[in-house]
């Protein structure tokens, strides 16, 4: 790896960022890469460690080939380590963009200096490579004559489907939104995930192969059992849009709306050039959850104009740095503070709300809460800490609970788990016959890299239960 110190001589350089008093002017992305040059330098900062923890899947759940790639980018070797990212990686510039980098928290050199900054070098990397023109289409030069549903277009169900296309099958995705992306053009904003990286990767997998079908809903447009009579394997990556909800007086009040339906109104207003139809401008806004998509409410509505706005936590507040409880390398859960609380707003940790106040016709407008304290036991309010807040715009942000697919047979139903998640075995096949599913379907809201590990992973049992179906029939083994 060169110079065994650089991590310690080098400093570590992260990427730096507009001013937030001009990045919430607007919707683009606000990260400044950087030059070649100084990338080079930080991915020499990677040692040769013995042990790769970044790579594990505790680390990088693909198991990204990181210390290969930072040592050639270290000696300006791009082609190559473009080459190693794509090895494991369909789609390295929604990680290097979305991913949380649980694979910098486990770097050895972290342990007692700053990590390696694998994540921006990830992204570097894939870059150059659209920008040198080495980022081209895998087409078959044979075709199998089996066809493949996949049913959703997020990263596990994008990834799949590219896997199997290039293998000679004739892939079908369906998506039942206007446009490809699932949630990761619907459900991130612009400013943190620009559109267009997913416009060039749909090009690239048109001319592989793969067909798009959008507005689809399966289960209500098409029923699951025509698909399948119709495919000789059906993919289920639908994703957990299952909201966790607020069971509270006045939950239904005009005002009140879930995170995913308000940065999905504003993703499609700047898609088609109109007003979103939920909107915070002027407005007091209250976001309920302190997660990334929290986080994301927080910058659309500073972005949107809102008068102002506040982010509420149940849980206490986060410790800054590891204890006994999170050894490294595991991933800790750290108080962090992200793009959107450097542009303002506020947080509140250790608060539940207990009531919604407002007027059937106007709306809500007001918030009624409490401070808690987590015990063996669950939340517990504290005494004499209950108070209210005027809101205007009342944002969920609490999770998501399992998939909402629902296949539209009259029997046969697909099997969940009891946490609302799709069943399946240790092959991602699920109770029928040829139907699988994985990514958040099946494990619950997660990482985008776990949705293309899984992606991936369930492509490779795919090909396998392929082996014994006739192409000529997609219901008779041959």
């Amino acid at each position: 790896m060169g110079n065994p110190r650089n991590f310690i001589e080098i400093p570590r350089q992260s990427l730096a960022r507009q001013a937030p008093q001009d990045r919430v002017q607007s919707w683009r992305e606000f990260e400044i890469p950087l030059p070649a040059a100084r990338q080079k330098e930080q991915a020499a900062r990677c040692i040769d460690c013995g042990i790769p923890f970044c790579q594990t899947t505790s680390g990088c759940p693909v198991e990204n080939r990181i210390p290969e790639w930072n040592e050639l980018v270290g000696r300006g070797e791009w082609k190559r380590a473009l080459e190693q990212l794509h090895a494991t990686n369909n789609f390295p510039e929604f990680t290097g963009k979305l991913c949380p980098a649980p694979c910098e928290t486990a770097c050895v050199a972290g342990i007692h200096s700053d990590p390696v900054s694998i994540r921006q070098t990830e992204s570097a990397i894939i870059e150059w490579g659209f920008s040198e023109g080495y980022v081209q289409p895998l087409v078959p030069e044979t075709r199998t004559g089996k066809r493949i549903a996949v049913v959703g277009s997020g990263p596990a169900g994008l990834a799949a489907a590219q896997q199997l296309a290039r293998s000679g099958h004739d892939v079908h995705v369906y998506e039942k939104s206007e446009a490809i992306g699932g949630l990761i053009r619907f459900g991130i904003p612009d400013f943190k995930f620009e559109k267009r990286w997913i416009d060039r990767r749909i090009h690239q997998m048109k001319q592989e192969g793969v067909v798009f079908h959008t507005s689809v809903n399966v289960g209500r447009d098409v029923s699951l059992a025509d698909l399948r009579a119709n495919h000789h394997a059906v993919l289920l990556a639908v994703g957990a849009e299952h909201p966790r909800p607020l069971e509270v007086p006045g939950n239904g009040l005009q005002g009140v709306h879930l995170a995913m339906d308000y940065l999905t109104a504003q993703n499609r207003a700047i898609r088609t050039g109109v007003n979103s139809v939920i909107h915070a401008r002027g407005k007091r806004v209250i976001i309920l959850g302190g997660g990334d998509t929290g986080s994301d409410c927080l910058g659309t509505a500073l972005r949107q104009g809102c008068r102002s706005v506040e982010q509420f936590e149940i849980q206490a507040v986060p410790p800054t740095s590891r204890g006994a409880d999170q050894p490294w390398p595991s991933f800790p859960f750290l108080l962090k503070k992200s793009h959107a609380h450097e542009e303002g707003g506020s947080r509140r940790f250790g608060v539940s709300t207990l009531e919604i106040l407002g007027d059937p016709q106007t709306g809500v407008t007001r918030l009624r809460g409490v401070e808690v304290d987590r015990t063996s036991v669950g939340f517990v309010a504290r005494t004499g800490t209950e108070f209210e807040l005027e809101v205007d715009l009342l944002i969920l942000a609490m999770g998501f609970t399992g998939a909402q697919f629902k296949s539209g047979d009259s029997g046969d139903a697909i099997v969940f788990t009891p946490q609302g998640r799709i069943a399946v075995g240790q092959d991602f096949q699920t109770n029928r016959a040829g139907v699988f599913a994985a990514g958040d379907a099946t494990r619950g809201a997660s990482l985008i890299v776990w949705a293309i590990r899984d992606g991936r992973k369930m492509a490779e049992s795919v090909e396998r239960y392929l082996k014994n179906v006739d192409p000529g029939d997609p219901n008779e083994s041959g």
